[in-house]
């Protein structure tokens, strides 16, 4: 692992941080985009945000990128922001989450198996 910046992977971080924003407060009330959607593109968010710092393999950064999204998930199960002292409605309560649910687990697996495959089709594409 070596750290250079990426420049693209940096644009395309702050972008996709609008758009979960855009996700969090505009479309707050479109039930499956907030729920789900942003779950999906959450992942991507992490992983865009690792690459525009890391020179890293791909595959084991998503996987990575799963098992702290489920770390994160089961910690919601317990009520890590509730315990740490965060009040409801605090940035870091809502970073952190206090709902654990298996969809979202399904959501970020979603999310990681495009980014796989996206990174495999790109990588094909690159060697031709």
């Amino acid at each position: 692992m070596n750290f250079k910046f990426n420049l693209k992977y940096f644009l395309l971080t702050i972008l996709i941080f609008l758009v979960e924003v855009l996700i969090a407060t505009v479309l707050k009330d479109n039930f499956f985009i907030r729920a789900y959607l942003g779950d999906v593109i959450v992942v991507m968010l992490l992983y865009t945000f690792v690459k525009s710092f890391v020179i890293i393999n791909e595959t084991k950064l998503i996987i990575g990128i799963f098992a702290f999204s489920c770390t994160v998930e089961f910690a919601q199960f317990f009520h890590i922001a509730d315990k740490l002292g965060f009040q409801p409605g605090s940035l870091m309560y809502i970073v952190i989450g206090n709902s654990f649910s298996w969809i979202d687990i399904l959501c970020y697996a979603v999310g990681c198996l495009i980014l796989y495959i996206f990174t495999k089709f790109r990588s094909k594409n690159e060697d031709n």
